[in-house]
């Protein structure tokens, strides 16, 4: 039988969208989701009578002028029916900015849509926000939509094949029911309603995802069996790359679809624009995708169902039916191609083919900028074994071409700004990344990946335990591990051994402050190196990749512990936060120390890594990847 056709019914303060196989409804002009009925259910929404909540809306955090940290809900001021026929739905619901508005919402024109396909079981929704010239400046902290799904119905989510539990319910959180931690989205479960959750900790952050993996996430109804999900098909109108950390699914139940936000990186993530800067960007489509199962069929088969739907929507990229003239089609966009391949030189002579890099298309901007630059696109690919790697559905403009290879540290750009037309396709040839680099490898901390994952990450404290990370790789999502090194180390801080000790065992994932009576102290972590010989007029070179930093610093000795200066400091950076939210990592930054062969002796020597601020447990470093290199051996102006 033939889908039904799509139906729009308009009343006085809402409008509906039902193709038979759903039925949302929308208030307006204010465009927020009210209401989803499937498979039964009338409304798969916690949407309460009398009180100013919503079932599902878009909203925006931003600071202007005069204020700062400002939520703000999304409300239409108008609507419209964009398009409307048997085959497609597409509403707009808009507010427009004028001066009466300043300092009470966003300076932005907002257009937010909403589409309903035939035979399609969910429906699409994004937005185009634009800032015109003469508008006041502010910076954007964070945008998404949000669904609040009924708590008697869905308890059980799912983000990952190795990342899905019940989960706790709301009132869980409450007064009486929980006991607050170190800081308020966590808490500990003492007196839950299902006895099953009690002494377990419960934190939305330990539910984060990075890009690059947050294609599709949601919620799952025992009875009946019906799946709520969140579909991401693009990375295009994320922010920051394809490693940027964000919220999924947590309790509530709540659904995200994180288009831009702060976390694990801090101010260094709030676009600001200026008065006078013109700026447009659409956000979306996303797609929320509905599926159920047969009484009797296993509910959990709806997550394999909607990871099926992901690739659908995904290969369907981009789409063809939004009708904004500012969501280009697939021939209105472009593709880029090329080999990577990587020189270095004390590792190999020959060009070796860059494996598993990751290339991408941001704004102009320095080398590795993109991690920050939280404006425009981005378009990432994964190179092949081979470094071969060709992006497609790139967006009209100008951009440059970034990469990293895992294995290697800093980042490549592609010197020349590529402009991208509509239809058209470049080819770069080969293109070589020479990682920095001034000498042999002497010795070697860890693995250059970004991550602090192949460190020792601790158990967790018995009385802070999220059952779902017991014995799972990422181990590091647990509640409070920051206080598990005073625990690990109670006389001395870490020594680390080259040649002796194992960084998966002796290198604790995280520099972090000691825990002391009811505050907290500094650390210094050595290590201990042996010198055959001591080049004392040559220059070595000392790299320190750090995976995440929050209001630290890193100081750098060597063979004097108590010298007055170090040999090096970072100064304070970072506010990434990846301590306190359970992240293995936040921004990746880059140290290239000159040491001076004075600084060394032959036989014994000592680095000393001081993080000499202690007002908070928070604050700490993360390590990527260390390594000292001798002299270089070559001609001295050669890959520096």
């Amino acid at each position: 039988m033939a889908p039904i056709a799509v139906r729009l019914q308009i009343q006085d303060r809402y409008v509906v969208m039902d193709n038979g196989l759903l039925q949302v409804t929308l208030s307006k002009p204010e465009g927020i989701v009210t209401g989803i009925q499937f498979n039964g259910i009338d409304n798969l929404l916690e949407v309460v009578d009398g009180k100013d909540n919503y079932g599902g809306y878009w909203d925006v955090v931003w600071n202007g002028a005069k204020a700062s940290g400002i939520f703000d809900v999304i409300k239409g001021t108008s609507f419209k029916v964009i398009k409307e026929d048997e085959d497609q739905v597409e509403l707009s619901f808009t507010r427009t900015w004028d001066p009466s508005l300043e300092d009470k919402v966003i300076p932005l024109n907002i257009d937010k849509r909403f589409i309903m396909l035939r035979g399609c079981s969910g429906f699409y929704s994004y937005a185009i926000y634009e800032h015109l010239n003469e508008w006041p400046e502010f910076s954007l902290g964070e945008t998404r939509i949000a669904f609040k799904l009924k708590k008697d119905k869905f308890h059980y989510m799912a983000i990952a094949d190795n990342r899905q539990r019940p989960m706790p319910l709301p009132d869980d959180r409450t007064k009486g029911r929980c006991q607050s931690l170190a800081y308020a989205e966590a808490v500990l479960l003492t007196n839950p309603i299902e006895p099953e959750f009690k002494g377990e900790v419960d934190d939305k952050y330990q539910y984060s995802c990075e890009n690059k993996d947050n294609k599709v996430h949601g919620w799952i109804c025992m009875d009946p069996p019906v799946g709520f999900w969140q579909i991401t098909p693009s990375d295009e109108f994320r922010t920051c790359g394809p490693l940027k950390q964000n919220l999924t699914s947590h309790v509530g139940p709540t659904t995200l679809a994180m288009f831009h936000s702060t976390h694990y990186a801090g101010p260094d993530l709030g676009p600001k624009f200026q008065q006078g800067e013109a700026w447009k960007k659409v956000f979306g489509p996303v797609f929320i995708y509905l599926n159920s199962a047969f009484i009797g069929e296993d509910p959990l088969s709806l997550w394999n169902d909607a990871k099926t739907q992901m690739l659908t929507e995904a290969q369907s990229w981009p789409y063809s039916f939004p009708a904004s003239e500012d969501f280009p089609f697939s021939d209105q966009r472009g593709t880029v191609s090329g080999r990577l391949l990587v020189h270095d030189s004390y590792v190999d002579e020959e060009w070796v083919p860059a494996n598993s890099a990751y290339v991408g298309l941001a704004l102009p901007g320095e080398v590795g900028s993109w991690q920050r630059e939280c404006k425009g696109y981005q378009f990432w690919t994964r190179a092949d074994e081979n470094g071969f790697f060709s992006i497609s559905n790139i967006r009209a403009g100008d951009y440059n071409l970034y990469a990293w290879v895992p294995g290697f540290i800093g980042d490549y750009k592609y010197e020349v700004v590529l402009t991208i037309t509509g239809g058209c396709t470049v080819d770069l040839g080969e293109i070589v990344y020479e990682p920095p680099r001034d000498g042999p490898t002497l010795w070697e901390i860890g693995i250059p990946d970004r991550s602090a994952a192949e460190f020792y990450v601790p158990d967790p404290n018995p009385n802070y335990v999220n059952k779902l990370y017991v014995n799972h790789p990422d181990r590091f999502r647990q509640y409070g591990l920051w206080d598990r090194y005073t625990e690990l180390y109670p006389d001395g801080d870490l020594v680390f051994t080259i040649g002796a000790s194992d960084y998966m065992k002796d290198w604790f994932f995280a520099q972090v402050n000691r825990k002391k009576d009811n505050g907290y102290q500094a650390t210094t972590w050595q290590i201990k190196f042996k010198l055959d010989s001591v080049n004392r007029t040559g220059k070595y070179k000392l790299r320190l990749a750090l995976a995440s930093a929050t209001l630290s610093e890193l100081q750098v000795r060597f063979n004097d512990p108590k010298a007055n200066r170090p040999h090096f400091t970072t100064g304070l950076i970072g506010r990434d936060n990846s301590i306190a939210r359970h992240g293995i990592h936040g921004l990746y930054w880059l140290y290239n120390v000159d040491v001076p062969g004075t600084r060394l002796v032959e036989g014994d020597n000592t680095i000393f890594l001081t993080q000499p601020r202690s007002s908070s447990p928070f604050q700490g470093i993360m390590y990527d990847y260390i390594r000292l290199e001798g002299p270089s051996t070559t001609d001295p102006n050669k890959n520096k």
